[in-house]
């Protein structure tokens, strides 16, 4: 079944270009021109993924995302000029999964495109359930629970959160850990993967500047404590 794409921009040719472009790639694409119309949009079509430009008249995509984040949990791609990467960072902290920079290649954004869907579709049934401590993460139905009460993480932030539970001790490189997220590298990688353990942090610790769970190994990356266990 086709999967349905939500592409918010106020630029009509960027709209047109997204439509062409995707619909040649089997997805079912739905445009808005700004976060109010795409606020509509996403309530009827139920996107399974949405590609947000953030400086837009009316509602802009800070807002949209906000708002769409109370409502909806389909992942979201930004689209941002490289002199308001700033924002794309912004985006991160509201709950997008990734962001491309414009000018950017068509071919680089269907990775990022694909990635993002996978890390949403159901998981195999060698799936699992890792705890740590008061942690839970179950891979089947993507349920994480810290101190019994369920945590609502970002698909990228699930699957950075079983990545690293799923090998307690282990360090991984920052590069280690991109490889494994994204079909493709990009500038600023590291500095999103960087914004992603600190959201992650903020929801699991119980004080994300001690944290107890996600280690930093200074100058290489993270693991996460070694008393994590699977069942």
């Amino acid at each position: 079944m086709s999967k349905t794409i939500l592409v918010v921009d106020d630029k009509s040719s960027v709209r047109k270009l997204l439509h062409d472009y995707l619909t040649e790639q089997n997805y079912t694409v739905v445009p808005a021109a700004n976060g109010r119309e795409a606020i509509y949009a996403s309530r009827h079509s139920r996107p399974d993924l949405i590609l947000l430009d953030i400086m837009m008249p009316e509602m802009d995509g800070f807002e949209f995302l906000r708002q769409y984040r109370r409502e909806g949990d389909a992942p979201v791609i930004i689209i941002t000029a490289r002199e308001e990467e700033t924002d794309a960072v912004l985006g991160l902290e509201l709950g997008a999964d990734d962001y491309v920079i414009k000018p950017f290649r068509m071919k680089e954004l269907a990775a990022r495109i694909r990635a993002v869907l996978r890390r949403a579709e159901p998981a195999p049934n060698s799936a699992k359930t890792l705890l740590s401590g008061s942690l839970s993460l179950d891979e089947r139905t993507h349920l994480v629970t810290a101190d019994g009460e369920p945590v609502e993480l970002t698909p990228i932030e699930f699957d950075l959160l079983s990545t690293l539970m799923s090998a307690p001790g282990q360090v991984f490189t920052r590069a280690q850990l991109s490889d494994q997220l994204y079909e493709s590298g990009f500038a600023g990688l590291e500095r999103t993967l960087n914004v992603h353990i600190r959201n992650l942090r903020s929801k699991i610790e119980l004080d994300p500047a001690k944290p107890e769970y996600i280690k930093t190994v200074f100058g290489v990356g993270y693991r996460f404590r070694r008393e994590s266990k699977k069942q």
